[in-house]
C-alpha cells in the first residue's frame, strides 16, 4: 500500500496515512483539503469568453510612449477661439485636438472664458469661476474632433440622459488598413466588456447581459460603417446622401476569421455608433479586418509605407442632438483633420 491514498468526493481530497506521521506518532493521520482551486476553475468556465485577440505585444511601449509625450502636450495646452465650434450661455463645444486628454481640455474652459470675456462682464465678477463644468462626451486621448462641455448641473443632468437614451446622433471618420470590405454599408452588433486582464474587449451578442470578472458585464456594442474610398477609389458622400442600399448586418458570435496573407487595403469609413462604449469604433473595426491606421493596441500597423504613425487616425465628424434648454436640432461639426481630408482629395481630383 502507498504512504498516501488519495480520493475525491463532492471537489473535497482526503489524504489518509496508513502509518502514524512523525508529527503526529499517536494516530493516524486524516488530511481533509477543501478543493477551491477546482471550484474556482470551475466558476471561471462560466464567464464569457472575449472574442478579440491578445494585445499586440509592441502595443505596450508604444502606447506607454504616447502617453508620456500626451502629458507633455496637454501641460502647455490652452484653449484658443479656433478651436471653439460652438458657444452659448449653457454649452460650449471645442474641437479636441489628438493627443490631448479630455480633462486638459475641461481644465483649460475658465480660462478661456475669462481671457474671452468682454470687459463689463469682468466687472460683474469672474463669471467662470462660477460655471459648473462638465464633460458631456469623451474622446480617447488621440481621438480628435467635437467634444460638448456643459456649463451648469442642470444641463449636464439633460445633456448625459440624452446620450444614455442614444438620442445624440455621432458621426466619426477613421483611416484603416486592411481587408477591404465587400459592402459598402457594414451595421455590427456584439458585446462589449473588459477581460479578466482588464482590457476592453468584443464578446458575442449572445453574452450580453452575462457576468465578467470583477462584477461588470456585457453590453452591447453597435455601428455601422459606410465605405467612402477603397485606395484612394469610390465616391465620397455628404452625410445626407447616406443610404442603407447594400447594407450588411453582422451580429457577432463567434471570433472573426481573418486570412494574414491577403494584401492590406487603405479604407476610409464614416462610423455611425449607436451605443457609446469605450473603444467601441476601434474594437470593430479590428474585429472587421480593418484596423485604424496608427491603432498599435488593437493591431493598426504602426509603419505604413516607410512612415511611422504615432497616433491613431480617428476623428469625432459631428454630434446632432436636440438642445438641452431651447429644444432646437443643434448640429455640431468638427473641421476634418489633415489625414482625412488629404484621402478625400484624392477623390476630387
Amino acid at each position: 500500500m502507498p504512504f498516501f491514498s488519495l480520493h475525491q468526493a463532492q471537489q473535497c481530497f482526503f489524504l489518509y496515512s496508513p502509518k502514524p506521521l512523525s508529527k503526529f506518532p499517536r494516530a493516524r493521520t486524516l488530511f481533509f483539503l477543501c478543493s477551491k482551486m477546482s471550484s474556482n476553475s470551475n466558476s471561471l468556465q462560466n464567464y464569457p469568453t472575449s472574442l478579440s485577440p491578445p494585445l499586440p505585444s509592441i502595443s505596450k511601449d508604444i502606447e506607454l510612449a504616447r502617453a508620456m509625450s500626451a502629458s507633455s502636450k496637454s501641460s502647455l495646452f490652452g484653449l484658443s477661439r479656433s478651436d471653439i465650434l460652438y458657444e452659448d450661455e449653457w454649452l460650449i463645444a471645442v474641437n479636441k485636438p489628438q493627443g490631448i486628454y479630455c480633462d486638459t481640455i475641461l481644465a483649460s474652459v475658465p480660462r478661456f472664458l475669462s481671457d474671452s470675456a468682454p470687459s463689463d462682464r469682468l466687472c460683474e465678477g469672474n463669471q467662470a469661476s462660477t460655471l459648473e463644468l462638465h464633460l458631456a462626451n469623451r474622446l480617447d486621448r488621440d481621438t480628435s474632433g467635437v467634444m460638448v462641455i456643459t456649463k451648469s448641473h442642470k444641463v449636464a443632468s439633460v445633456l448625459v440622459k440624452a446620450f444614455t437614451n442614444h438620442k445624440v446622433q455621432k458621426t466619426y471618420v477613421a483611416f484603416c488598413i486592411g481587408s477591404a470590405p465587400k459592402s459598402e454599408r457594414i451595421t455590427i452588433k456584439s458585446g462589449h466588456g473588459r477581460s479578466k486582464f482588464g482590457a476592453w474587449r468584443v464578446y458575442a451578442a449572445g453574452d450580453v447581459g452575462r457576468k465578467l470578472p470583477g462584477g461588470s458585464i456585457v453590453r452591447d456594442m453597435e455601428t455601422t460603417f459606410e465605405v467612402l474610398s477603397i485606395n484612394g477609389q469610390q465616391n465620397y458622400k455628404e452625410q445626407s446622401e447616406c443610404v442603407k442600399d447594400e447594407e450588411h448586418s453582422i451580429v457577432v458570435e463567434e471570433k472573426a476569421i481573418t486570412d494574414v496573407d491577403a494584401n492590406k487595403d487603405e479604407i476610409l469609413v464614416r462610423a455611425f455608433p449607436r451605443s457609446g462604449r469605450t473603444h467601441q469604433i476601434r474594437l470593430h473595426c479590428q474585429y472587421l479586418g480593418f484596423p485604424i491606421r496608427g491603432d498599435v493596441k488593437y493591431e493598426g500597423v504602426y509603419e505604413w509605407k516607410g512612415r511611422t504613425y504615432d497616433a491613431h487616425e480617428l476623428h469625432a465628424e459631428s454630434l446632432t442632438f436636440q438642445h438641452p434648454i431651447t429644444g432646437f436640432p443643434l448640429l455640431i461639426q468638427a473641421p476634418l483633420p489633415l489625414w482625412a481630408s488629404q484621402a478625400l482629395q484624392l477623390l476630387t481630383d
